[in-house]
């Protein structure tokens, strides 16, 4: 059970509840699934009872009583505890594996995963000023919608519907990729930035955290090569933590403060959240005419992604376990999210950074 199929099994608990009589709401058209917080346990958690309490008239934790039998008896759950003011914590049973079922989704769909039909048969018209943001625009947009299914026809008649705050001045000094992300990372309504800094390569810059998640995605997988193992979904946090385990920050080799021996099966709930959530961000974007939306997805899967990979590969005297296995499994799922989204906004994402 993916984080976006286990958003909606919360949403059918809430339903349940609602029939039965047991709360008089509106059933939300999202419940946010995250990994649990400090007190928190299992493997997600909601805050979905809060959300609920202002409308139904009752105390979070009263929600939250009312909704885990029936968020309990769904099928792929195996446990909920309520902690806190009302936080439901949610155990996976072993068969509803988010990642496993995730991973091998992404692994057989390749860059054409978070492709779907949202936008099937439409005709998107397109019409920009002539302008070099706006084409650079309106040409991201088309990508994006023919990825939901659609096709996207770009012209500059009048009325203009696809008009983003201008660049300041001529990106193309900055190169290609650099000149895309420029005029693509901020919203329409934002002046870009065109500057230097696209080019810079620190974990300031963001364009730069992207391309060099997707590189070390494609590193440990050369690494995994060299010590005789390959990727295989499952579990990558069993077998996790331990002394001499820590991680390291992803650029500089640095310790990453509070990471202890459970921050394998954090990192991993990050991941997979990320990654479960890209295909909604896909739609998101092509409906919206919005690729600035896909762009800081990307940023986030980087940022999730980058301490997580100093996890994969065995350390000292390890040997490759089948944790090792679903640990790069996982990393390369990411690999593939980042290269396909940048792919989406016309950048390359080189294997060697």
């Amino acid at each position: 059970m993916t984080p976006v199929e286990l958003s909606r099994t919360v949403l059918h608990a809430v339903r349940r509840a609602v029939d039965d009589g047991e709360l008089s709401v509106s059933v939300p058209e999202r419940a946010a699934v995250t990994p649990p917080g400090p007190g928190g346990c299992g493997d997600y958690a909601t805050n979905i009872a809060l959300q609920l309490a202002r409308p139904a008239g009752q105390p979070p934790l009263r929600v939250a009583e009312i909704l885990l039998p029936h968020l309990a008896n769904c099928a792929g759950v195996d446990d909920v505890v309520v902690t806190g003011p009302g936080f439901l914590n949610i155990s996976l049973s072993p068969a509803a594996s988010p990642t496993a079922t995730l991973v091998a989704e992404i692994r057989a769909l390749g860059p054409r995963y978070g492709h779907g039909d949202a936008l099937a048969g439409q005709v998107v018209a397109l019409r920009v000023p002539y302008e070099i943001r706006a084409e650079v625009v309106a040409d991201a947009v088309v990508r994006i919608v023919a990825a939901q299914g659609g096709r996207g026809e770009v012209d500059h008649g009048d009325p203009v519907n696809l008009r983003p705050v201008p660049a300041p001045e001529d990106p193309l000094p900055l190169g290609p990729d650099a000149a895309q992300w420029a005029l693509l990372h901020p919203a329409a309504h934002d002046r870009p930035r065109v500057t230097a800094d696209h080019l810079v390569q620190r974990e300031s810059n963001p364009l730069f955290r992207v391309r060099y998640a997707h590189a070390r995605t494609r590193a440990v997988g050369r690494g995994a090569g060299r010590l005789g193992f390959d990727a295989v979904p499952g579990d990558p946090v069993q077998g996790d933590g331990g002394p001499g385990h820590g991680h390291g920050d992803p650029v500089h080799g640095d310790a990453v403060p509070g990471a202890g021996t459970d921050a394998p099966s954090v990192l991993v709930a990050t991941l997979v959240t990320a990654l479960a959530d890209y295909p909604r961000i896909l739609t998101a974007a092509a409906t919206h005419r919005a690729p600035d939306r896909l762009a800081r997805h990307l940023v986030t899967v980087a940022d999730a992604v980058l301490p997580y990979l100093t996890t994969v590969l065995p350390r000292g005297d390890e040997k490759p376990s089948a944790a090792h296995r679903a640990r790069l499994a996982l990393a390369e799922a990411a690999g593939t999210v980042l290269a396909g989204g940048l792919s989406l906004l016309g950048i390359d994402a080189p294997d060697h950074l």
